[in-house]
């Protein structure tokens, strides 16, 4: 991913990866998410998905525990 406004973006488009990632956790499809931003490809997501991947090894994230 590129930098736009100091947050990582899609090479190429002005779509940042924390959105395609939020889609995902919304559980959006790919097909999905290609209808909404016309200009990604499905190479797009799968990047967005490793670079969130390669953060969260970086970083410990504190998770919320299951209620139920």
């Amino acid at each position: 991913p590129n930098i736009c406004h100091g947050k990582a973006c899609i090479q190429g488009t002005r779509v940042f990866v924390s959105i395609i990632l939020d889609c995902l956790a919304e559980q959006m499809t790919d097909e999905e998410i290609l209808e909404n931003y016309p200009s990604l490809k499905k190479e797009h997501i799968q990047a967005a998905l490793q670079y969130g991947a390669m953060l969260a090894r970086e970083e410990i994230l504190p998770l919320i525990e299951d209620q139920g």
